[in-house]
């Protein structure tokens, strides 16, 4: 099998093609048959790589994977393999039980309910990693945030997710490059490397978007901006809340991990999240940030509300000489001025007048007062 056979499909998910024509080649009807099973091949693998020890990664299917797997440690070749899944896939879990001998807390991990913080503990002699990321197709929206299942052992690394995932991508295209990775270990701190220059890329485009937005709150400008800054800042919240890895976990895997992890990866994963925690310290400033945008439009919003009162306010005011003196003229009584006079008319229209006109005077000054 060529390596162009064997290459996996994209990480995004292609849409359904039709079906292949009897002429074309074996490696055309090979990539049609990934496109239909929706990224993935008829087991639910999107992609699988051998790393022999310092060369770039060999792309595996999954025939070549389950040899793999079934191989002695001792028996088989040096290196560790790497298995990419799409759970989405009816096979891909199925696959997984039979023939990976993952830790049942794994799987217990893929059905947990409610939010799924990020976390990187021991299980056993293995490690269970749950990481957040943003969708491939991620458009600033806070529910574009998807989850990754990572299991780590010191011969196979097995990742799991139900969306394509931004971070997976980079990983896969620096593999496609020919990147050496020493390690599972090497592996995850990549991973978190590449989620981390994710999130400042995310970081940066919010950061330019809340530039401009503030430029036209300053300039008066910017009260139509409420809605966005309100989306912003959940995305913010979410991103922090999710992304951020629980200390506590790193912390307890840190001091005791298993024997198969010497002390350089021990350093990898903790200059990992360190470098982690000054993206997210960054996002956290920039919601902080957002907050005080949102005080500001909302002050400029309540202004503007208040000189419309006001502005309401003195219509009300303007008419009420007029409604007063038409309410008094005409009163059925006796005893009215001017009753008898030929100019009387022309005298209350124009004492209505001067007070009316005094009042549009005082509340255009009023509205033109600086404040």
């Amino acid at each position: 099998m060529t390596d162009s056979v064997t290459l996996p499909a994209a990480e995004d998910s292609p849409s359904l093609p039709p079906a292949p024509a009897p002429s074309l080649s074996p490696e055309a009807l090979y990539r049609r048959t990934l496109d239909s099973n929706y990224g993935a091949d008829a087991n639910g693998l999107v992609c699988g790589y051998h790393f022999p020890p310092g060369q770039p990664g060999v792309p595996l299917a999954a025939e070549e994977a389950q040899q793999w797997l079934q191989r002695p440690a001792d028996a088989g070749p040096e290196g560790f393999v790497w298995l990419h899944f799409n759970l989405s896939h009816a096979k891909a879990l199925p696959w997984l039980q039979a023939h990976a001998d993952l830790p049942e807390s794994w799987f217990e991990a893929l059905h947990a309910l409610g939010s799924r913080s990020t976390r990187i503990e021991r299980d056993g002699q293995n490690l269970l990693a749950v990481l957040n990321d943003v969708t491939f197709d991620f458009s600033f929206d806070p529910n574009d945030v998807a989850t990754l299942w990572v299991s780590l052992g010191p011969r196979l690394v097995v990742s799991a997710r139900r969306q394509p995932l931004r971070t997976v991508d980079r990983l896969r295209a620096a593999v496609n490059r020919g990147e050496p990775i020493d390690s599972t270990v090497a592996l995850l701190e990549h991973l978190l490397g590449d989620q981390a220059d994710e999130l400042q890329r995310i970081h940066r485009a919010a950061a330019d978007r809340v530039d401009d937005i503030e430029d036209e709150l300053l300039a008066q400008r910017g009260a139509r901006h409420a809605g966005e800054l309100a989306r912003l800042r959940r995305l913010t919240v979410r991103l922090q809340r999710l992304l951020a890895p629980e200390p506590t976990a790193l912390l307890r895997l840190l001091s005791a991990p298993p024997r198969w992890v010497s002390h350089e990866e021990r350093e990898l994963l903790r200059r990992a999240g360190e470098d982690f925690s000054v993206v997210l310290r960054d996002v956290l400033a920039l919601q902080e940030r957002i907050k005080l945008l949102q005080d500001e439009a909302a002050a400029h919003v309540a202004d503007q509300n208040n000189r419309s009162l006001f502005t309401l306010t003195m219509v009300t005011v303007l008419a009420l000489p007029i409604n007063l003196g038409a309410g008094l003229m005409g009163m059925n009584v006796g005893g009215i001025p001017l009753a008898e006079s030929p100019h009387g008319f022309w005298l209350v229209v124009g004492l209505i007048a001067a007070f009316t006109v005094a009042l549009a005077v005082f509340a255009l000054r009023r509205l033109r007062r600086p404040d």
